[in-house]
């Protein structure tokens, strides 16, 4: 035997070997699933019946005719949390809606009520009159114990794609967002998860498939996902929802004042809630807090500042806002207040609202 024709043999034979193990390979593609990948599809095929598409309508007037035609005005998620019938979505999806209408997963459409808002932490709640073996309530699950770098999952509808599913994890934890009213949402969790418009509303899930946060918001100069969204933690959620289904509003105990404006503390020079003035037989009057006043020359005066509750720091009326929502009615605090410059302490009984 030549060189030549040893070669020529060892070439087909290793050949030979090759197409085999292709062969072999393709046969098995099913197999190269990894667990990883397992894992995702479980989660989606047990979450995604849970996940709804939100349409909205407004009224319009005619330019020409003057009467009012009810147009779509957006679109958004949302998800089942019980099975009465509640659903969970963004407050921004459906801010002056005139007709809401809830899709599920098997393409029926359902009217919904409005049952509650809460603006300042945009959340709603909505109700539709689906039967109950149509509803799969999502599994809430703990935000507390997030950590940088856990799986997550989103599903939604980006762009009016109904039950779109994107994966990532989670990118940083305690950032906070604005939301209506020039109010601070805090201890938001960041992802990398694609967010994209109509994604708003939708869960955000851990591998094990449970509700971790409410996909609200992305940063994007584009408009469109680049890797950085934003979802409300479920803890919130778990707060908030029970409330605005009892009450259709967020309890919060108050002080019994009213504010001045925050531009009154660049004016005065300032840091804190300055008390523009006190409900007569409320917490605040009976602590002896005073608002503005006129002065010995007839001027008005500025009256006290609050500068912290219970120690915490308040350096504006949305920090306020944030330390009275975990207060209850009936809860006594310590309030820290500027008066003339001066520091006093005072403490009061918070009043319902």
């Amino acid at each position: 035997m030549t060189v030549i024709d040893f070669f020529s043999r060892f070439a087909f034979a290793l050949t030979l070997s090759c197409l085999a193990i292709a062969a072999s390979a393709d046969s098995r593609v099913p197999q190269f699933a990894t667990d990883d990948e397992t894992n995702t599809m479980q989660v989606f095929n047990f979450a995604s019946p849970s996940v709804v598409f939100v349409t909205n309508e407004t009224l319009v007037r005619d330019r020409w005719t003057l009467r009012l035609h009810s147009v779509p005005k957006g679109s958004g998620s949302g998800f089942i949390w019980d099975d009465q019938g509640h659903v969970v979505t963004n407050f921004h999806v459906i801010e002056k809606a005139r007709k809401i209408t809830i899709t599920l997963q098997d393409r029926s459409e359902w009217p919904a009520q409005l049952v509650g808002s809460a603006p300042e932490k945009d959340l709603a709640v909505l109700k539709i009159n689906a039967p109950r073996e149509l509803l799969k309530p999502l599994v809430a699950g703990e935000s507390a114990g997030l950590a940088v770098g856990r799986k997550v999952l989103a599903i939604g509808n980006p762009f009016g794609l109904d039950t779109t599913l994107t994966t990532g994890v989670v990118s940083a934890l305690g950032r906070e967002i604005e939301a209506a009213g020039n109010r601070t949402i805090r201890n938001v969790i960041q992802t990398d998860a694609a967010i994209n418009p109509g994604n708003s509303g939708g869960p955000l899930l851990d591998s094990s498939g449970r509700l971790i946060g409410v996909n609200t918001a992305i940063y994007s100069p584009s408009g469109a996902s680049v890797g950085i969204g934003f979802a409300i933690p479920v803890d919130t959620v778990k707060k908030i929802v029970p409330e605005l289904i009892a009450h259709g509003r967020l309890v919060r105990p108050i002080l019994g004042i009213e504010s001045a404006p925050d531009q009154w503390a660049s004016r005065y020079d300032f840091t804190g809630v300055a008390v523009l003035r006190t409900a007569p037989g409320m917490p605040a009057e009976k602590a002896g807090l005073r608002g503005v006043y006129r002065g010995s020359r007839g001027g008005w005066q500025l009256g006290d500042v609050i500068v912290g509750i219970d120690g915490q720091p308040v350096n504006n009326y949305d920090d306020l806002m944030n330390l009275l929502e975990n207060r209850r009615p009936g809860d006594r605090v310590r309030v820290d207040y500027l008066r003339d410059g001066e520091a006093y302490q005072t403490s009061l009984v918070l009043a319902a609202p």
